[in-house]
């Protein structure tokens, strides 16, 4: 979320550090450190199992519009990517950590996904989730509203309840908030390369070069990415 506040406030940071000729000669296709992506302090660790497969995970909220918005153009980046990469999403909480997680609508959509992903049905539902929510307005801010949306689906409500109340989900969902302060995660969708590249539609926003409606963010960002992927890749060999 916050997405054209973190635009605002890249391009302030880079004007203070002195990045405007950095940016200026930087394009998304030549992705530069500290204008279209940044290192991280403190790099995770990935998945050592990978081969030389590039890991790359997006940070996202079925509350987002523009994790919405992103989805159908990451979709296809993903497809294109084929077995250099391996694909993983986290769903991300900015509500108030003193409140109670059973009424959170951040706390509610993450079990939902990890839900889904447990009984096998992402690949037909993640964007059904995305389009019930933004497009056909759905309540899915709560236990009773995911219950409800998942019947209608099709889904077995017993099946559901039992994983989505499940310690393996519960313990998923803690995860992926420990994950989430990790990587400091500030605003969505953000984008992570082998555990080191940061971007998102925001950092990229702030080089000139990289468009300025959404569609054109998007494309930079992709374009950010594969520059990333490539750079670990040869790494790996």
């Amino acid at each position: 979320m916050r997405f054209f506040q973190k635009v605002l406030a890249v391009a302030g940071l880079s004007l203070s550090l002195g990045l405007v000729a950095a940016s200026a000669g930087a394009s998304p296709a030549n992705p530069v450190a500290g204008t279209d992506y940044k290192v991280l302090d403190n790099p995770q660790p990935t998945d050592s199992g990978l081969g030389k497969k590039v890991e790359v995970t997006e940070f996202f909220g079925y509350f987002c519009p523009h994790c919405n918005a992103l989805e159908p153009t990451l979709e296809e980046w993903i497809a294109k990517q084929g077995d250099k990469i391996s694909f993983k999403r986290v769903p991300v909480d900015f509500g108030d950590p003193s409140a109670d997680p059973k009424t959170s609508p951040y706390v509610a959509q993450k079990k939902l996904y990890y839900t889904l992903e447990a009984m096998g049905k992402l690949p037909e539902m993640h964007k059904k989730v995305f389009n019930a929510i933004h497009a056909q307005r759905q309540n899915l801010n709560n236990d009773a509203g995911i219950l409800d949306f998942a019947v209608k689906q099709g889904l077995d409500k017993t099946k559901f309840l039992e994983i989505y109340n499940s310690f393996g989900v519960q313990t998923k969902v803690t995860r992926a908030t420990q994950l989430q302060n990790a990587y400091k995660v500030d605003g969505v969708p953000m984008l992570v390369v082998d555990g080191r590249y940061v971007t998102s539609p925001s950092i990229v926003g702030a080089n000139p070069n990289a468009g300025k409606t959404e569609p054109e963010l998007f494309k930079s960002t992709l374009q950010v990415l594969d520059g990333l992927v490539a750079k670990v890749a040869a790494g790996k060999k």
